[in-house]
């Protein structure tokens, strides 16, 4: 059997003779991927990409409480991140429906890029006109338009992305993707919050302003919303990938057919039981990481650490880490294959919980926390770089922007519904607890990635 691009067909009756084997590139050649112009639009697209979450999460929230929104709305509110779960719903839309005069224009990825790039920012400055104060409707109207642009945009960006390389290339793609989107969480937290508190003027930064302002706040998010340029002029410059060859529709129902069931029926019957398998490792693989973030910020309060304490550690340095968790990550995928990094990241992550469990009995250390940050973010770098690869190996690329949505999607809901409890065991059981829990609950994480490993080394005609 050969295989070409993720599948296998019969081997020729006479082939010729196997070429000798290329020689293992060195660890200086391997970084110089990083150096490719695909890893550089990933590096941009990924900007845009991560621009938009804290502009509806944590900076919105911020904003919202100054501006004496009550706590309850504001824990509402964020259900506006339920368009980045059920972002597999209109996948298949974005996947296969054209857009009228532009998809001719740029092509199907590039259009849907520009098309969600540019809601992104006009939301944006919608927002920022909008003082919730004031109205507080349109500016959650907003939102829900920047979340659903962005999710948009990540569907359309995942295809781009599995689309523009082969598969020995992906684990560098999502690395340097990773940098460029946590370059803006960085850039949508800290930079957002700097920008207001400088526009609030020397008698706010002197703190003898005590009013809620709204100028600054507006100049912040017009600020974010130039800031997804970058990534409109990548687009722009881009170029389209090769489209997955797709048979013309005869009718709205073989369409249908083609856009809704057909991306699904595809992926059991290539995995066939093994479908399972899969399924539960996506659904489970971070569920360590998202259950114990939940009740980070809390723990950082309830052991004393100040507000620049917490930013300067977790949203700066943190961020950082992981950065170089990314990289590190993609440079091991190429280098020692996605599984093994895939079982690295696994233990990783669940073993730095226990450093939390660690914490949690120093009290107020300020030094201990940077030890702790640094790991665990290290980790989760590694672990995500690995495991966005695995999920980019898995798709067909004729369906690769909702199989991807899809995945993607599934990795988070399981883990955010056992996290609405954290708060519970934490109230019964203390954080020390707690912490030694989220661990145990990566354990049986290993095992699942060991069987697909198996299952990828035994399983003939299958791409595990």
């Amino acid at each position: 059997m050969t295989k070409t691009k993720g599948y296998y067909s019969p081997m020729p009756a006479s082939s010729p003779p196997s070429p000798a084997p290329a020689a293992k590139p060195t660890w200086l050649q391997t970084l110089q991927v990083y150096r490719e112009p695909a890893s550089l639009r990933m590096l941009s697209l990924g900007f845009s990409a991560g621009l938009p979450l804290l502009l509806v999460f944590g900076t919105l929230s911020f904003w919202l409480r100054e501006a004496g929104i009550d706590r309850t709305t504001i824990g509402f509110l964020s259900w506006v991140g339920l368009a980045y779960g059920f972002k597999w719903v209109w996948s298949p839309l974005v996947d296969r429906m054209p857009i009228p005069l532009l998809t001719r224009a740029l092509g199907r990825r590039r259009s849907w890029l520009l098309a969600s790039q540019a809601v992104i920012m006009f939301a944006l400055v919608c927002m920022a006109l909008t003082d919730p104060q004031v109205a507080l409707a349109p500016m959650v109207w907003c939102a829900v338009a920047v979340a659903v642009a962005s999710a948009t945009q990540d569907i359309a960006l995942d295809a781009f992305r599995i689309e523009s390389a082969d598969t020995e290339h992906q684990a560098a793609l999502a690395a340097t993707y990773q940098t460029g989107y946590r370059l803006a969480m960085i850039w949508a937290g800290a930079g957002a919050l700097w920008i207001a508190a400088r526009a609030e003027g020397p008698a706010a930064v002197a703190g003898t302003a005590a009013l809620y302002q709204h100028g600054p706040w507006q100049a912040a998010y017009l600020v974010m919303a130039l800031s997804m340029l970058p990534g409109v002029l990548t687009v722009l410059y881009s170029s389209e990938p090769v489209p997955a060859p797709v048979a013309p529709a005869r009718n709205v129902r073989e369409w249908l057919r083609g856009a809704l069931v057909a991306p699904f029926a595809d992926f059991l019957g290539r995995y066939g039981w093994h479908a399972a398998l899969i399924l539960g490792l996506i659904a489970t693989y971070r569920i360590s990481d998202v259950v114990m973030g939940i009740m980070a910020n809390p723990f950082y309060v309830d052991m004393g650490f100040s507000k620049d304490e917490v930013a300067a550690v977790t949203k700066v340095f943190g961020v950082l880490m992981t950065l170089l968790g990314a990289l590190v990550g993609g440079v091991l995928s190429l280098r020692l294959g996605v599984m093994r990094v895939l079982m690295l990241g696994a233990v990783l992550s669940a073993a730095s919980n226990l450093l939390f469990a660690w914490l949690s009995t120093r009290g107020h250390d300020v030094s201990a926390l940077v030890w702790v940050v640094s790991v665990d973010n290290l980790a989760g770098g590694i672990a995500s770089s690995a495991f966005i690869a695995y999920l980019s190996s898995l798709t067909n690329v004729q369906y690769s922007a909702t199989q991807y949505a899809l995945l993607s999607s599934m990795m988070l809901l399981l883990p955010k519904l056992v996290a609405g409890f954290s708060g519970k065991y934490v109230d019964a059981f203390g954080y020390t607890d707690f912490f030694t829990a989220t661990a145990l609950l990566g354990l049986p994480v290993l095992l699942l990635v060991a069987l697909a490993a198996r299952a990828q080394a035994r399983g003939p005609g299958r791409q595990l």
